[in-house]
């Protein structure tokens, strides 16, 4: 239909019918192929506009899940302001005296990889006052060099003994040439399909939108496949997001037996009767394009109706990944989705895990990961049951779009009478 004559229908049924009654409009009595015509158009520029204010509401969204808050901002500059002018602030992380404890298996070692000072503060807290033995508990927190010195200063200046917590950024690892070139593939592939998605483009503005947030193509949101390389003396990790809050101790879970696999995660969610009743994530479909030959050609096709394992926490069998070639096949998938015009996979770290992680995945009790609480507000017996709450979704916890009872949890993690907790109304 000419844009024009949708442009120019009624707005409403109201307004339709008063312009075909209206004498002056028409010489003579409309017939009912102009009526058709009309309605049809009103219809078109009715849904026109909801199309678009989908489109707005979902910018908007947009721009509130990927903005970051004044007080975060503030919060940084002031911690990077203080590890240049307070001595203490640079004390060594951990003391000299406990850096056996880094390597050594006789501690419960956890990863974490983040830019957010505040969050990373929420996720090593909740850890640590959930434990039952907390001298056990070692925190290695790995970020970049922008956030390094605001990083350390907190933790410098917040310890929790007698827990150890370790702030690395990645300008200091000084890495073997081999290991070096291994990572540097992974961060130019980012770098290489982020330039490339922007040109592609998608038809899909909603999914595109979408894509387009700052962690889609985040290099630190990727480096976890490169934990066995991050931490070359280690057998085991817990690996958390920095959007969860820790709830129970996880002391059991870095217990459990993975059976031979490479990695323990939550898959499906159980219940009454003991069968499975819905993902708590998504289906591998909705990850995967399956009509894709490529796709339809990998094992897990006969799988592809089944939930997808939940990322965000999760226990990783370090030395078992060091046999496999896991870390080579994700970055031969990243690749293949750029060079293949991003129609293999949704943009993002975790799709092309799906595939690498095949057949490596054990599946461990639902009640240890609860995700999802960035989207919608879970069940209350599933939010106190959980062991580990997972913010995934838009809605983080320290965004005013989150969902206020679950901002108050995240929120009850931080010291709200610290100075620059205070100072730059983090919790107000």
């Amino acid at each position: 239909m000419d844009p024009k004559v949708v442009e120019a229908a009624p707005d409403s049924l109201d307004d339709l019918i008063a312009e075909m009654s209206s004498s002056s409009s028409y010489q003579q009595t409309p017939d009912i192929k102009t009526f058709a015509l009309k309605t049809r158009a009103m219809l078109m520029k009715m849904d026109h506009k909801v199309h678009l204010a989908r489109l707005r509401a979902l910018f908007y969204r947009h721009l509130a899940s990927i903005g970051i808050p004044k007080s975060l901002h503030c919060l940084s500059l002031r911690l990077t302001e203080d590890y240049l002018v307070n001595a203490l602030a640079r004390s060594s992380l951990p003391p000299p005296e406990y850096a056996s404890r880094l390597t050594s298996d006789s501690y419960i070692h956890f990863a974490l990889i983040t830019d957010n000072v505040v969050a990373a503060a929420v996720v090593v807290s909740s850890t640590i006052t959930s434990s039952a033995d907390p001298e056990k508990i070692v925190f290695h927190i790995i970020t970049d060099k922008k956030t390094y010195a605001a990083m350390h200063a907190w933790f410098a200046l917040n310890h929790i003994p007698p827990a150890v917590v370790e702030v690395k950024g990645l300008h200091q690892f000084d890495w073997p040439a081999r290991v070096n070139d291994m990572v540097m593939e992974t961060v130019e592939e980012i770098h290489k399909s982020s330039q490339a998605y922007h040109y592609y483009g998608r038809a899909d503005e909603y999914r595109r939108l979408e894509a387009l947030k700052p962690n889609t193509f985040s290099v630190l949101n990727y480096l976890r496949i490169h934990l066995p390389e991050l931490f070359p003396k280690l057998e085991r990790v817990i690996f958390l997001d920095d959007d969860v809050v820790v709830q129970q101790d996880l002391a059991p879970l870095w217990d459990v037996n993975l059976n031979g696999n490479v990695l323990g995660a939550v898959i499906a969610q159980e219940n009454d009767e003991g069968e499975d009743s819905h993902c708590i994530g998504k289906k591998l479909s909705d990850y995967l394009n399956f009509s894709n030959p490529m796709i339809s050609s990998l094992s897990l096709v006969s799988n592809r109706d089944q939930c997808a394992w939940l990322s965000g926490m999760n226990v990783y069998d370090l030395q078992a990944w060091r046999r496999t070639n896991i870390t080579q096949a994700y970055q031969r998938w990243l690749k293949h989705n750029r060079e293949f015009g991003f129609v293999l996979y949704d943009v993002g770290s975790l799709p092309p895990a799906l595939i690498a992680f095949d057949d490596q995945v054990h599946t461990i009790e639902p009640y240890w990961h609860l995700s999802g609480l960035g989207w919608r507000m879970p069940d209350s017996d599933l939010l106190q049951s959980a062991a580990v709450v997972h913010f995934s979704g838009p809605r983080k916890p320290w965004l005013e779009i989150g969902f206020p009872a679950l901002r108050e949890m995240w929120r009850a993690q931080l010291n709200h009478s610290n100075e620059f907790i205070r100072n730059c109304r983090v919790v107000e």
